[in-house]
């Protein structure tokens, strides 16, 4: 059974298992993930075209329509922190805040009034409606000075039984730095309530009537944090506000993009990160008829805001999340951006991101990776050493030129596509994927890179984590006769990806550091 076929094998049934450690927790690292079952379905009633439940229209821009949820919080209680994977120190320490709040309304499913094509041209109508409670984390800057007027809404994803925040954990750096207000929504059954069997004091009124109803908590979500802005980020006042999801969570906002986004316009762009060729399903048993995405979806070209899709080596390849069927041309509202020697996860994101407060050190650390590279975490562990190909520093480029976009209409880098073939990437001799982005950590090599080879370990997501094969000292000297030698070639391939839009100078310097601080070659 592929990934694929696993993934939409546990989209059908209650999830039961997580794999610890794979993301880090808040607050301080407190341990508080829990599995839980999926919300019983709501009793639906029929929904009728109105602003809150918005007919069939075309995609171009228009205000934003969706409902407006009822705000109510900060949350406290229970256990007194709340429970999302995400990076473990505490935001005083980076000039930020961490805020929760309960969202509550009556959220829409939709049908489809047509075939669901692969062009990503769908048109949908409302259908059904159920009340929910949702929550929102909020993380913001203290000062509301520094607020930059932008706010990224993260579709948490739920892969791994219970609400993880992975963009936020891999590119927070840059969202802090810049300024950004960040809000985690718990847009799906499962996520939802293992939030809540982690801390059933502090989350007994949330409420899930299931997966169908996802797409319309996400658009009043993004309708919370326009509308209800004095509340859910204390007064800050956002001007942008952008949608973002990786892995699962991006098929989901495949779908949303294609299918909800012409009907309310409540997002400003999206930032699509590892997604499938295909994308979820617009609705799905229990609680409504399935209606499938086809096995190839693009996305619709008619759009009035922009889209960047942000792909690593292990989602091309059919046969893991297959994406290469799915590939499109840049356009005006559209970019595809895949990374060199990325995987779908990695050593950052699993591990190092949760103590990186921005300060070098997590750099240095991202680069003894690429030498001495882990099997895993806390409570899992793959058979092969997993992927550290430093995708973080491109992810984060990729907040910093989709925000430029949305802002100033200035449209990110046009990215080279990776070289594949008969699908099987085609190799320098260095045994790293030719094309794609560049860092230096494929132009500059210390190691053999690779979103795939990973056998399955103690965990089936093993698939998803690639391999890191360092180099040996023999090879390490063949390639630089010296210390100064291996700096100033990584010093080159890092400027030349920061000239080439897909790093950015505030992660240069750390990056040389970094390397300038190793012993390479040994």
């Amino acid at each position: 059974m592929t990934v694929m076929a696993r993934w939409r094998t546990r989209r059908r049934r209650i999830a039961t298992t997580t794999v610890a450690g794979l993301l880090a927790v808040t607050a301080a690292g407190v341990a508080q993930v829990a599995t839980g079952s999926a919300a019983a379905a709501a009793s639906p009633s029929a929904a009728s075209p109105s602003a809150a439940s918005p007919s069939a229209a075309s995609p171009s821009a228009a205000s934003p329509s969706a409902a407006s949820p009822t705000v109510t919080g900060p949350v406290t209680g229970g256990k007194g922190v709340p429970v999302v994977g995400a990076t473990a120190f505490a935001l005083a320490k980076v000039g930020y805040r961490q805020s929760e709040y309960f969202l509550a309304g009556s959220a829409t499913a939709y049908q489809s009034s047509g075939t669901l094509g692969s062009d990503g041209k769908w048109t949908v109508t409302p259908a059904t409606t159920a009340p929910y409670t949702t929550r929102i984390v909020v993380n913001r800057p203290a000062d509301a000075r520094k607020f930059n007027g932008t706010v990224v809404v993260e579709w948490l994803n739920v892969s791994a039984g219970y609400d993880g925040a992975p963009d936020w954990t891999a590119a927070h750096n840059q969202l802090i730095r810049e300024g950004y207000a960040w809000v985690g929504v718990s847009a799906q059954a499962v996520g939802l309530n293992a939030t809540k069997n982690a801390d059933p004091d502090r989350y007994q009124a949330l409420s899930h009537p299931g997966d169908s109803y996802s797409y319309d908590i996400f658009s009043q979500t993004g309708q919370a944090v326009r509308k209800s802005a004095g509340t859910v980020l204390g007064g800050l006042r956002p001007k942008k506000v952008l949608g973002d999801g990786e892995s699962q969570s991006a098929f989901r906002l495949t779908t949303y993009v294609n299918a909800i986004h012409p009907l309310v316009n409540v997002y400003d762009g999206y930032l699509l990160h590892s997604r499938a060729g295909t994308a979820s399903a617009l609705s799905q048993a229990p609680e409504r008829p399935d209606i499938a995405a086809p096995a190839v979806v693009r996305i619709r070209p008619d759009l009035a805001v922009p889209v960047l899709t942000f792909q690593t080596e292990t989602d091309l390849p059919t046969g893991l999340l297959g994406y290469v069927d799915a590939r499109q041309d840049d356009t005006n509202r559209f970019r595809l951006w895949e990374v060199a020697g990325t995987a779908h996860a990695d050593a950052y994101t699993i591990g190092i991101a949760a103590t990186d407060v921005g300060d070098g050190q997590g750099s240095v650390a991202a680069f003894n990776a690429l030498r001495n590279p882990p099997t895993g975490a806390a409570g899992f562990s793959c058979a092969k050493p997993i992927n550290a190909g430093e995708q973080q520093y491109v992810l984060q480029t990729a907040f910093s030129q989709l925000n430029r976009w949305v802002t100033t209409g200035q449209a990110p880098s046009k990215a080279p596509r990776l070289q594949i073939t008969n699908n099987a990437y085609v190799l320098d001799a260095n045994g790293n994927v030719k094309g794609g982005i560049r860092t230096p950590a494929v132009d500059a090599p210390v190691a053999k890179l690779s979103g795939l080879g990973q056998d399955t370990g103690s965990s089936p997501f093993c698939a998803l984590f690639g391999t890191t094969v360092p180099f040996t000292a023999a090879q390490l000297h063949a390639l630089y006769p010296s210390h100064e030698a291996f700096v100033a070639a990584w010093t080159k391939a890092t400027t030349s990806a920061v000239n080439a839009g897909f790093i950015l100078p505030a992660d240069a310097k750390p990056l040389v550091a970094a390397a300038a601080s190793s012993t390479v070659p040994e």
